[in-house]
């Protein structure tokens, strides 16, 4: 019997159907299993090769109010890092009220969008900013009445 964690036969299993390989057998992963990247990132969030110097990651999970997280999505947003301002949006619609969840969503759609867009994905980049600004148009709308 082997050492190695059993792996996921290729009907489905607990993997969504994807086959995984010897490579994958390291990957970082969180207490419920989800892969977790330790790979370092650039500006823009893309992955870079195990061992290069990458930019600080945007820690997961902080709980902001509102004001906290439009300051640091800003700051962000300044620096020239939409990827880590789409973090931070994302944490607040995971983390806050569902009566909030679509202005954050929406929020995050347009900094992922930007991200897009300074990746060189210009189609990619303009739907999601499109997405995101019909997003916070029905934000706003349903405000209005």
């Amino acid at each position: 019997m082997s050492d190695e964690p059993s792996v996921p036969d290729r009907s489905g299993g607990d993997n969504g159907g994807v086959n995984r390989t010897t490579s994958d057998r390291g990957r970082d992963r969180d207490e419920e299993g989800r892969a977790r990247s330790a790979r370092p990132r650039d500006g823009l969030g893309r992955p870079l090769p195990y061992g290069a110097e990458g930019v600080p990651r945007q820690p997961e999970g902080v709980v902001r109010d509102p004001d906290a997280t439009l300051r640091e999505a800003q700051r962000l947003l300044d620096a020239g890092m939409p990827f880590h301002a789409h973090e931070v949006f994302e944490d607040a619609w995971k983390s806050g009220p569902e009566a909030e969840r679509d202005l954050w969503q929406g929020l995050a759609q347009l900094a992922v969008g930007l991200t897009h867009a300074a990746r060189g994905n210009a189609a990619g980049g303009a739907r999601l900013l499109r997405r995101g600004a019909d997003r916070l148009a029905d934000v706003a709308g349903a405000g209005a009445s």
